[in-house]
């Protein structure tokens, strides 16, 4: 279980975003302690994540370091795997301290909400048909392997060549209806599920699909600092702004004959 108010957010792609964009997202993490109780990222934190034995890519420390202090200060921190940050490990988990799910799906109850976050990539039946295949390679134990061979500097210069162009065909795809329909037909199917979060289509979304629960995407940071914020009560859809609360873009009530069920 997730406390809250519970922020989650996805998609910042650390390493190819500008400066800004991290000393705004640690600005943001260092707000949280007295706010709220826990943190998810939904994949792709990073633009390109790999763990060498004794080597991790070197300037992402401000915001790996604001995530440690997170956890120092209470606050439950889980990040799923992304198809760009999908090479995570002991470091994220032992040194870091955060709950990394690098089967890229998290399933429990977040502030109330049984819910469901997944970062989304592959799941679109046709259109994401090759990158399956492509993910079952390039994330065997074999590969991984393989690649710890090569030389960080050489491995992180091959492995952003790729994420750039996985990633502006991601934001020129199909501006998430895709992940749309599949939501829309995992709650009905499910009827215990209040809350599906998908992120990957850095595409913003917030709205109780009819007859079922609740679909949500956080939108991307790389591009504009949104983020939802859970309580026991609501789900919001914010934008960071510098300011402790942030813009309220939109919202969706827990319906009233749930609220009356709550402890």
């Amino acid at each position: 279980m997730l406390p809250g108010p519970c922020v989650l957010l996805s998609d910042v792609h650390l390493g190819a975003s500008a400066p800004e964009v991290e000393r705004s997202l640690v600005t943001f993490l260092r707000s949280l302690p007295g706010r709220a109780r826990s943190l998810v990222i939904n994949g792709d934190l990073f633009d390109f994540w790999f763990e060498w034995r004794t080597v991790i890519p070197r300037e992402h420390y401000r915001t790996l370091a604001a995530l440690a202090d997170l956890r120092d200060a209470g606050l439950d921190v889980v990040m799923t795997a992304g198809n760009h940050d999908g090479w995570g490990g002991e470091f994220l988990r032992d040194d870091v301290g955060v709950t990394y799910v690098r089967e890229g799906v998290w399933t429990g109850d977040i502030a109330g909400w049984r819910s469901c976050v997944e970062h989304g990539d592959g799941l679109r039946p046709v259109e994401d048909r090759r990158y399956r295949m492509l993910r079952a390679v390039i994330r065997h134990p074999i590969a991984i392997r393989a690649f710890r061979w090569l030389h960080p500097d050489l491995g992180t210069r091959l492995a952003r060549g790729s994420s750039t162009a996985s990633r502006e065909h991601q934001i020129f795809g199909d501006s998430g209806a895709g992940l749309r329909e599949i939501a829309r037909a995992r709650l009905t199917s499910d009827p215990d599920m209040d809350l599906l979060v998908f992120g990957h289509s850095h595409a913003p979304a917030l709205e109780r699909l009819p007859g079922a629960g609740v679909y949500a995407n956080a939108g991307s940071w790389l591009t504009d600092p949104t983020y939802l914020w859970i309580t026991a009560e609501r789900i919001e859809l914010r934008r960071w702004t510098g300011s402790a609360e942030g813009e309220r873009l939109d919202a969706i009530d827990r319906l009233a004959e749930e609220a009356l069920a709550q402890p």
